[in-house]
């Protein structure tokens, strides 16, 4: 299997979960603190939305990639 058509499946899964799910949220550690026995951190949660049309794009553009990549001239 060529390059061009993991990359094109890889395109075509990654728009797939995106148009499903519509995003995805992380947690990450901003500060923290020891005083003496006592530690402070701050986590914040962060969540990052995937536009519908970009989800529609990638799986267009990896069944057009899937379509034309593998052909030879």
């Amino acid at each position: 299997m060529s390059g061009s058509r993991i990359f094109a499946l890889i395109l075509i899964a990654a728009g797939i979960f995106a148009l499903i799910y519509h995003g995805f949220s992380y947690t990450r550690d901003e500060h923290e603190a020891k005083i003496g026995s006592v530690e402070l951190s701050i986590r914040h949660e962060t969540t990052l939305d995937i536009p519908t049309w970009l989800s529609a794009g990638a799986v267009v553009a990896g069944v057009v990639l899937l379509l034309t990549g593998g052909r030879k001239r």
